[in-house]
Parts: structure tokens; sequence; C-alpha cells
């Protein structure tokens, strides 16, 4: 389970695994579709590839 703000109802809500309709591994990290509660197809990109392109903002 994770958390997703939808880009059509703009809720942020839970999605369960039920919810997932692919998974797929690519060279950009793994790319996640999901059905969210309103009824809209919804694709999100994770994983390490993801995690290693985000460079972490330093405070002073």
């Amino acid at each position: 389970m994770f958390d997703h703000v939808c880009t059509e109802c703009r809720k942020r809500q839970l999605v369960f695994p039920s919810q997932v309709t692919s998974l797929v591994n690519t060279d950009a990290g793994i790319v996640v579709t999901h059905t969210c509660w309103c009824g809209a197809s919804q694709t999100w990109l994770t994983g390490k590839a993801v995690a290693e392109r985000v460079t972490p903002t330093l405070a002073a």
C-alpha cells in the first residue's frame, strides 16, 4: 500500500495492491500503473534508479 495524489480528482489517497494494474522495470525506474478510487488511470515512477537521481537539499 502507498499514498498517491491523483492527477484527476486531486485527492491524496491510499492505493492498495488490488488497484495496481501493472509493474514494469525500465532503465528509468519501476513504472507502477494503478487505478485511483475515482476511476482514473495513474502512473508513478519509483525505484532505486529514481532515488539515485534525486539530490538532497542541505540546509545550513
